[in-house]
């Protein structure tokens, strides 16, 4: 597949998260009596990178997200040429999509920008007040564990087929823990999409949302493979129940 086809599948699969996932956050998850809340837009994340997986990760790998990328060039599981093409298509998504979930978010009386749009931020714009090196230790630790899961599901000694389903509920469970100390990115390109009509503190603080990601993907892509590298065949495991 050309690098070009894979981009754009980056793109449109980049587009996807941040519209369904930012787009939960904004327009569902404190609708009048029906909101979906927390656990509906933790879900809602994690859903868009499971239906994505199955739908692109045949095409482009489903990165969708700058770190992720980068842990892989790390892992050495995805060549650094080709690195600028895939952040430049999530970046690029991640933009677009916030910028048709302001059309839409706008077309509501009373709606307001200063309410965040879904923006991550340390500090005073924690959801919960979390400090910044609160909010920078979170996002390199859920981050690590994100790649670790994606390194370790899409390990040829994995069993098959079942890495998109690991794959998203670890994203929902990472946004089930993170969402009220940053409102969670994990993600660079989903971060720069919202800050970027927020504007000011969100721009302002937007550097910890790449370099918190960058540097817990990268560890991760260090550490998988020095220390479960080895042999091709799975190891047989008896379990408690055998």
């Amino acid at each position: 597949m050309s690098l070009t086809k894979r981009a754009v599948a980056e793109f449109i699969g980049t587009f996807w998260l941040v519209f369904g996932g930012c787009g939960a956050a904004v327009l569902a998850a404190a609708f009048p009596n029906v909101g979906i809340g927390l656990l509906g837009v933790a879900f809602a994340f994690g859903l868009t990178v499971l239906t994505m997986a199955y739908a692109i990760g045949h095409i482009s790998g489903c990165h969708l997200n700058p770190a992720v990328s980068v842990g892989l060039v790390v892992g050495k599981r995805f060549p650094a040429g080709d690195l600028p093409a895939y952040v430049i298509a999530q970046v690029v998504g991640a933009v677009a999509a916030a910028g048709v979930l302001y059309v839409i978010a706008s077309g509501k009386a009373g709606f307001d920008l200063a309410a965040g749009f879904a923006s991550n931020g340390y500090a005073e714009h924690s959801p919960g007040g979390y400090t910044l090196m609160a909010c920078m230790t979170a996002e390199v630790v859920l981050t690590f564990m994100f790649l670790m899961i994606i390194l370790g599901a899409t390990d040829k000694r994995a069993p098959q087929g079942f890495a998109p389903i690991a794959i998203g509920l670890g994203l929902t469970l990472i946004h089930l823990i993170g969402i009220p100390v940053t409102n969670l990115s994990v993600n660079p390109a989903r971060s720069t999409g919202p800050a970027i009509f927020v504007g000011g503190w969100a721009i302002q603080q937007l550097w910890l949302f790449w370099l918190a990601p960058i540097i817990g993907a990268a560890i991760a892509g260090v550490v998988y493979p020095a220390v479960f590298a080895g042999g091709d065949e799975p190891v047989k495991v008896k379990t408690a129940a055998a």
